[in-house]
């Protein structure tokens, strides 16, 4: 039978649910269960796909072309269990469930309410997460709830969870809550009362946590801990501190010392064997005792938020463990990079243009490529990144004056990117594409592989086939390819089913390393293994460094 955990947060937002949810589920993990970890949303979006990166941070995308949330990254990286779309749900997609069943009359004339029918709702969602009544069943499904405990968004997740715990019975359910401990500086003092009054809202709904989770600036004292305990009704030994650390993977071991996975399975009458973290050990080591360093400078335009570009942090992080290096991201405003500036970018041992949506910024990023190309800099454009490098490539080495994206310039004499159903013939007639008009102005998601061409710097790095993750809407316009390739670009890597461009580079004898990619490689990165693509960019970078 499968078991669940409930995480839910308290006081304030981005305490690091995601981080300590993953870091439970990577304890569990190593104790030989099998593990999945499940995102409840309580905002109204469907999904976080139409919402901009400044509101929610990056949208993370699942092998099955799910836009999902960003922490489900964070669940594949510590985890082996691969994320799908029944791992992350909003309050949107229940309320629509729910509506398309009360016009289809599943209810049978009965008033839909929140309780019982979204309650339900939710946790049926939560149930098919988990894999109940499938061969993909999990041991233990941990669910973490969005939001801060007090909001009245996320009060219908909390109710069922509520429900499941009194129907699945005491050992089946466990809760655990995320609080803030602040430190006052003035005062000398870390602060208790944020932390019995989230407690005492959750006691309110119905919910006694089985831990907390008390973050801080600094490791709580054993008298602090006693205290909370008495106004929280929390055992002391289920009031775990969690304080700041340099690097996102000390947690798991921080939880463990503190007993945290023994007090779940106590809870959960999970009998298993005793939890095994030299794996995260030996990373931590390597992270904090790199032979190297590398500086690299990431041109994009949401660059006030470094949520916006989390799996793509991490996957630049990943890599510098795999070359015995630590890699500093410099962010680089695109939206203020010019002719006259773009000189500042000397400073670096490489280049990464990230994906993007919209206009803004993108004649910097333009310019970004230009600069890597012109003074053989190390490039990687991703998504965007690779389109940008394209149009750049068109304008000033293919003779294609004016040569754009219809996404950022609809009148462009020279389409080299578009959607599928715009590509023109040099001659600027528009080639109607009706088999593919399903792709046309939707977005491209989720795995796809293509054929990868020999002698290619692609296929030293994948081998003859990649399979990566997209998201994306335009296109390289195939009825420019010969042009480009005439020119010297190399596309060296086409889609199997569509033959639509997934990777461009320079030729070797003109660069030392330049890649664009269509999709999105970061995705995939984890810190066990890595990323192929990422592994290589950063050893070029180190390169560039020793050869400067």
């Amino acid at each position: 039978m499968t078991k669940y955990v409930y995480v839910t947060g308290g006081v304030v937002s981005s305490l690091g649910k995601g981080i300590a949810s993953a870091s439970l589920a990577a304890i569990l993990e190593s104790r030989g269960l099998k593990v999945t970890l499940i995102k409840l949303d309580p905002y109204i979006n469907v999904d976080p796909g139409t919402m901009s990166p400044f509101q929610h941070g990056e949208v993370f995308v699942t092998e099955d072309g799910a836009e999902t949330d960003l922490d489900l990254g964070h669940y594949e990286r510590f985890i082996t269990t691969r994320m799908k779309k029944a791992n992350n749900f909003t309050t949107g997609q229940i309320y629509m469930s729910v509506l398309e069943k009360e016009r289809r009359g599943d209810y049978l004339g009965k008033t839909v309410q929140v309780i019982p029918h979204i309650t339900n709702e939710i946790q049926d969602f939560v149930r098919r997460g988990a894999g109940v009544g499938s061969a993909d069943a999990v041991d233990v499904a941990i669910v973490e709830i969005g939001g801060t405990v007090g909001d009245i968004e996320s009060l219908p997740f909390l109710e069922a969870a509520r429900q499941m715990s009194l129907k699945a019975g005491p050992n089946n359910v466990a809760f655990v809550h995320l609080t803030y401990v602040p430190w006052i500086a003035a005062a000398g003092e870390l602060k208790t009362k944020p932390t019995q009054h989230t407690v005492q809202k959750l006691r309110e709904i119905g919910i006694q946590p089985d831990a907390l989770l008390c973050r801080a600036d600094r490791r709580i004292p054993d008298d602090e801990r006693e205290k909370i305990s008495l106004f929280t009704n929390v055992p002391e030994y289920g009031v775990i501190s969690m304080w700041d650390v340099n690097t996102i993977y000390k947690v798991p071991r921080m939880l463990h010392e503190q007993g945290l996975d023994q007090l779940i399975c106590t809870k959960l009458q999970l009998n298993t064997r005793s939890a095994d973290l030299k794996r995260w050990d030996t990373l931590v080591n390597e992270v904090e005792n790199p032979a190297k360093d590398v500086t690299i400078a990431m041109c994009g335009k949401y660059t006030d938020l470094s949520d916006s570009y989390k799996s793509l942090n991490e996957a630049l992080r990943h890599a510098g463990i795999h070359n015995h290096a630590r890699v500093n991201i410099e962010y680089v405003d695109s939206e203020l990079l010019t002719a006259e500036n773009i000189s500042q970018l000397q400073q670096f041992d490489a280049v990464l243009v990230p994906g993007g949506f919209g206009k803004r910024g993108v004649e910097g990023k333009i310019l970004a490529a230009q600069y890597a190309r012109e003074n053989k800099v190390p490039y990687l454009g991703i998504c965007l990144g690779m389109q940008v490098a394209t149009i750049e490539y068109a304008r000033h080495l293919a003779g294609l004056t004016g040569a754009n994206s219809t996404e950022f310039d609809p009148e462009t004499p020279h389409p080299v990117i578009a959607l599928i159903d715009e590509w023109q013939d040099a001659d600027g007639s528009i080639q109607k594409r009706d088999e593919k008009s399903d792709l046309g102005g939707t977005m491209r998601l989720g795995a796809q592989s293509s054929d990868v061409a020999a002698g290619t710097l692609a296929h030293d790095i994948y081998g003859p086939v990649v399979t990566e993750r997209h998201r994306h809407r335009y296109e390289a316009n195939e009825k420019y390819l010969d042009r480009l390739q005439n020119a010297g670009l190399v596309i060296s890597a086409i889609t199997q089913r569509e033959k639509l461009t997934e990777m461009v580079e320079l030729p070797r004898a003109v660069h030392p390393w330049y890649v664009g990619v269509q999709f999105h490689p970061e995705f995939k990165s984890t810190p066990w293994d890595g990323h192929p693509l990422f592994t290589a960019f950063i050893k070029a970078a180190l390169d560039h460094k020793a050869a400067a």
